[in-house]
């Protein structure tokens, strides 16, 4: 019992902290407004587009441990943009974990929590008319409310992302590997690679379709399909 309130309390203290992170930066960020409905839900399924974004990705793995259950993993992932000058923005991406874990052997039990918490920012900029770039850090925070959602490391990592937007589409390609550097002895080393490609057309009515396939750290490809229907709220000078 004392350890079901501790773990709650822990992961009370994890939302609020990124829910006081969320709302600093979101104080902080600026988006132009002079931009068509069509425009801005095309650019918010681009992850390193000069937009304000909160994206909610819902990851199933099945079959996993030798019970053969589902795993699942909801990515909270806000994408907050700074412009730095006429060239160059900071995106900052946020991806916070949810995460149910099921039994994986006889005997043992259901865990749920949070992951560890995995910050980019990406230096980007424009080639040509419809090609994004951006390249910078990711970091791996150690903020797992139980050590079966994640290793108790700290890690960092090179991270870099390109993105084609011809007429309706958006079509790109996301790459990092992150490295452990300290955390629990008693944890295996990170060392862990991901490569995350996707197409998303733009549909009437500011709809989307994005189907993409990603190889994640845990050594398996998923295919994940998605409909999408954004909206765009403006909130003084900033675009949501």
């Amino acid at each position: 019992m004392r350890e079901c309130e501790s773990t709650g309390t822990r992961l009370m203290a994890h939302l609020r902290f990124l829910l006081a992170v969320l709302l600093c930066l979101l104080a902080s960020g600026h988006q132009a407004t002079a931009q068509d409905t069509e425009g801005l839900a095309k650019e918010s399924q681009n992850p390193i587009a000069n937009l304000i974004s909160v994206p909610f990705q819902n990851n199933t793995n099945f079959n996993v441990g030798r019970l053969d259950n589902d795993q699942n993993i909801l990515n909270i992932q806000p994408v907050i943009p700074f412009k730095l000058n006429e060239n160059w923005n900071l995106i900052t991406r946020w991806i916070l974990p949810v995460v149910y874990q099921p039994p994986l052997f006889q005997g043992d039990s259901t865990d749920f929590g949070l992951g560890n918490f995995n910050p980019s920012f990406f230096f980007a900029t424009t080639a040509g008319s419809n090609i994004t770039w951006g390249v910078g850090p990711t970091l791996l925070l150690p903020t797992n409310t139980d050590r079966r959602l994640g290793p108790d490391k700290w890690g960092a990592g090179p991270s870099g992302v390109i993105v084609w937007t011809p007429g309706n589409w958006v079509v790109g390609a996301l790459a990092n590997n992150i490295w452990s550097f300290a955390g629990a002895s008693g944890d295996p080393d990170v060392n862990q690679f991901l490569l995350q490609y996707f197409t998303t057309t733009t549909w009437p009515r500011a709809g989307t379709s994005s189907p993409h396939r990603s190889s994640p750290p845990i050594g398996r490809e998923t295919l994940a399909i998605s409909g999408r229907c954004p909206s765009v709220a403006a909130l003084d000078a900033s675009s949501i």
